[in-house]
């Protein structure tokens, strides 16, 4: 059961309390007696699941960060807020989309649920939208016939395996982030899983190319060779979007990354 159809239910139990003792129980009972412990229980937890629901639901909702696929933009361990309305207002628990509010763009780093198994959430940074036509062969990325453009900077040093490996400031329409490639890792990709769509994308020695079906997305990690993303299991269907994370909000082994991020 995941933790939103959870805290529904608990809504639901919880609220149901809170009107029956409001409109009924209250009344049956004198003025000297005490509530039951399951009517007092709930009536006292249920302003503040209906607050947390809301927030979780409609506003932001808070993840962790369980793997390096997106460094160094991310790294293990942060834990990040997600704006849960910058894509659209949708319906908690079932995910469908009420109010068009805005749609994802190139560069952004959106959660989603897989769609291999949508209990799970996933992270990546969105790389194609509807239309586009994604290349990725010997480790360069191009979109709609164009290299994406990107630029050297200093090695990033991984704390975890003990090495440098080349970094590089890569931009959409002016917006840059940063990703990580490794030397010595073979720059094709190979045919990846048996997914929907899959005939949209063309897999050889050199690399892939793939044409994003409409309402879909296609997203890479930041750590371009750790990553298993859009180039192996798929695209993204819009109604599997949970929201855009813009801001890391703590990680207990470094305290310092407390902040935003792009």
């Amino acid at each position: 059961m995941s933790f939103a159809l959870f805290l529904f239910l608990l809504l639901a139990v919880t609220g149901s309390v809170w009107l029956l003792d409001k409109y009924y129980l209250r009344n049956k009972r004198s003025k000297e007696a005490k509530q039951p412990w399951w009517v007092e229980y709930s009536v006292s937890f249920f302003p503040v699941i209906l607050i947390v629901f809301f927030l979780r639901s409609f506003l932001v909702e808070p993840f962790k960060i369980p793997s390096g696929s997106m460094i160094p933009t991310l790294l293990i361990g942060d834990f990040i807020l997600v704006n849960k309305y910058t894509y659209g207002v949708r319906l908690p628990v079932v995910n469908i989309k009420i109010v068009e509010l805005g749609s994802p763009k190139r560069g952004d780093v959106m959660v989603f649920r897989y769609p291999s198994d949508p209990s799970l959430d996933y992270i990546k940074r969105v790389v194609g939208l509807p239309g586009d036509r994604i290349e990725y062969r010997n480790k360069e990325l191009q979109l709609n016939g164009m290299p994406v453009p990107r630029r050297q900077v200093e090695d990033y040093e991984s704390r975890e395996r003990l090495q440098y490996f080349p970094r590089y400031l890569e931009s959409f329409e002016g917006a840059g982030h940063e990703i990580i490639l490794e030397k010595e890792t073979p720059g094709f990709v190979s045919q990846g899983m048996d997914f929907r769509h899959s005939g949209n994308c063309d897999y050889n020695s050199g690399g892939l190319v793939c044409t994003v079906p409409a309402g879909h997305y296609f997203v890479m990690g930041d750590n371009r060779d750790n990553s298993s993303d859009s180039r192996v299991w798929g695209f993204v269907p819009d109604e599997n979007i949970v929201g855009k994370a813009f801001f890391i909000w703590l990680n207990l082994n470094e305290l310092g990354r407390f902040g935003t991020f792009r």
